[in-house]
C-alpha cells in the first residue's frame, strides 16, 4: 500500500470537509487548528499510522519559520491605523510591558517550582511568551476596515511579539552556555537588542518601499500578467526576510514592518488618486491568507502526529502548572498591569487577558533553541512542556474563541 497516496487522500478529504463545512464549523465552539490537531493524532502512531516519519528539529524549524513570516506579514497588511502613539497605545503597552513582565514571571516559576537553571528558565519563558499570529484568526482583525480595539490589539501583538521575543530567547541560550553573564551581556544588548531590532525596522521600510516603487514604475509601463501579480507578495516577504537576516537583523520584525508599510502606502494611494490600490491590497491579503491557512494545516497535522503519551505524562504535572499559571494568572495579571489607565471596557480587557494563544511561534523558538545547542534532559523537559502547552492552548482557546467573540460582538 502506498502510504504517500493515502496521506494525500486524507489531506484532500480534510480540505474538502473544512472548506464545504466552514459555514457549520464557524457556528461551533471549534477552531480549525483543533480539527487539524485531532486529525494529526489520528494519522500518527496512535491512529492509523500513516505519518511514521519523525521530522528532525531543523526541518520543523524551517517549516515553522516560514509559516511565521507569512503570518506576521499578513498581520502587517491588516494594520489599518496611522502610525501614531495614540492609535497604537494598546499594542505598545502589550509589547513594552506585558511580554517582558510575562517572561520574568514565567522564568521565576520555572526556577522556583521546576528547579531549572536561570538560562533554561528564561529560555522557556521566552519560548512561551509570544502569542501566536497563525492560530488566532478567529480573534484577529476580520478585514482591513475592522476598527475594533480588541481585534487590533491582538492582531498587532501577534504580529510583533513573535519577533520581539527573539532577544530573550538569545538571552536564555547564552545563559545556558555560559552562566557568567558578564562575558556576553554587553554583546547581547548591542547586537541582539539594539542592532537586530533597528536593522529589522529599517530593512522592512527600505525593502517594502523599494519594491512598491519598482512595482508602480514598471506597472505603469507594462502591467504584469494577472495570474502572477499576487506573487509580488511572496517576493516581498522572501526578499525582506532574507536581506534582513543577512545583516543579522530580525527578519520577523522586518516582514511585519514591510506589511505595515505597504498597507499604509496602499491607503495613501487610494485616497490621493483613486487608484486600484484597495483592490490590490485586498487581493494580496487574500492570497497570503490562503497560503497561511495551507501552511497551518500541514504544520498542525505534523504536531499532532508527533505527540507521544509517555513523555507528555512524564512532564504532565509541570506542563499543567506552567500552562495553568500562564493562561489563568500570568497573562491576565500582565494585561491588567499593562493596561492601567487605558480606559478600555472591562469586557475588552478580560478577552484580551484570555486570548494569549500559543502555537507555531513557540514551536519555532523551541526548534531554533535546539539547533543552537539545547539538548539532553533540559531539552526534553522544555520541549514537552512547550508542546503540551500548545496543545492546551489549541483546545482551550479553540473551543472558547467562537462563543466568546460572538458574545463580545453582541455586547
Amino acid at each position: 500500500m502506498d502510504f504517500y497516496i493515502l496521506i494525500l487522500l486524507v489531506i484532500g478529504l480534510l480540505l474538502l470537509v473544512v472548506t464545504l463545512g466552514s459555514g457549520w464549523i464557524e457556528r461551533l465552539p471549534l477552531s480549525y487548528a483543533l480539527i487539524y490537531l485531532v486529525v494529526g493524532v489520528f494519522l500518527g502512531q496512535y491512529g492509523v499510522g500513516l505519518i511514521k516519519l519523525r521530522p528532525d528539529a531543523e526541518f520543523l524549524q524551517r517549516l515553522t519559520e516560514f509559516v511565521v513570516i507569512v503570518s506576521v506579514f499578513s498581520c502587517g497588511l491588516k494594520m489599518n491605523r496611522p502610525l501614531t502613539g495614540q492609535a497604537w497605545r494598546s499594542p505598545i503597552r502589550l509589547l513594552g510591558l506585558l511580554m517582558p513582565i510575562a517572561i520574568l514571571l514565567m522564568a521565576l516559576i520555572d526556577r522556583w517550582f521546576l528547579g531549572m537553571g536561570w538560562g533554561a528558565a528564561i529560555l522557556l519563558g521566552a519560548i512561551l511568551a509570544p502569542t501566536d499570529p497563525v492560530l488566532a484568526s478567529e480573534v484577529q482583525l476580520a478585514h482591513i476596515d475592522d476598527r475594533d480595539e480588541l481585534r487590533f490589539a491582538l492582531t498587532s501583538e501577534g504580529g510583533l511579539n513573535d519577533a520581539l521575543a527573539f532577544p530573550f530567547v538569545y538571552f536564555g541560550i547564552y545563559a545556558l552556555k555560559d552562566s557568567n553573564w558578564q562575558n556576553w551581556l554587553k554583546n547581547w544588548v548591542v547586537v541582539d537588542v539594539i542592532w537586530a531590532i533597528a536593522a529589522g525596522v529599517v530593512m522592512g521600510i527600505v525593502v517594502a518601499k523599494s519594491i512598491n516603487w519598482l512595482d508602480r514604475r514598471l506597472q505603469s509601463q507594462r502591467p504584469a500578467e494577472d495570474t502572477l501579480k499576487d506573487f509580488l507578495t511572496v517576493s516581498t516577504i522572501l526578499l525582506t526576510y532574507s536581506l534582513t537576516e543577512l545583516i543579522n537583523g530580525y527578519g520577523f520584525v522586518a516582514v511585519f514592518v514591510a506589511g505595515l508599510v505597504l498597507q499604509n502606502s496602499y491607503q495613501r494611494e487610494s485616497r490621493r488618486d483613486n487608484s486600484p490600490s484597495r483592490e490590490k491590497h485586498l487581493s494580496q491579503l487574500g492570497f497570503i491568507e490562503q497560503i497561511e491557512k495551507l501552511l497551518e494545516i500541514v504544520t498542525i497535522l505534523i504536531v499532532g502526529s508527533l505527540l507521544l503519551v509517555e513523555p507528555m505524562v512524564k512532564y504532565a504535572g509541570q506542563s499543567l502548572l506552567i500552562a495553568g499559571l500562564l493562561f489563568l494568572v500570568i497573562r491576565p495579571l500582565c494585561v491588567w498591569l499593562s493596561m492601567l489607565g487605558s480606559r478600555l471596557p472591562s469586557s475588552t480587557l478580560w478577552l484580551m487577558s484570555w486570548f494569549g494563544i500559543r502555537g507555531i511561534g513557540s514551536l519555532y523558538y523551541l526548534t531554533y533553541a535546539m539547533g543552537e545547542g539545547l539538548k539532553g534532559e533540559t531539552s526534553e523537559q522544555i520541549a514537552w512542556i512547550t508542546l503540551t502547552t500548545i496543545v492546551f492552548s489549541v483546545i482551550l482557546h479553540g473551543i472558547s474563541a467562537t462563543p466568546l467573540m460572538k458574545w463580545y460582538e453582541r455586547n
